[in-house]
């Protein structure tokens, strides 16, 4: 099963969006938003940003 994108509304009234794996674990979750509509716009830009995004490993803190 291929994962999903899920978006709800929190106890304080604002409209989150989180990424589940197909086997239901959640994998990465989005900021507030005020409305449904800014939710789902959040979830295209980050399939945008990720279509072909490198992975980069950053140096440990010193």
């Amino acid at each position: 099963m291929a994962g999903r994108f899920e978006i709800y509304e929190d106890a304080g009234g604002k409209y989150r969006f989180r990424l589940k794996a197909g086997n239901g674990e959640i994998v990465a979750t989005g900021q507030g938003y005020s409305s449904k509509e800014a939710a789902h716009k959040g979830v295209e830009a980050v399939q945008r940003a990720a279509d072909g995004a490198p992975v980069v490993d950053l140096p440990k803190a010193a």
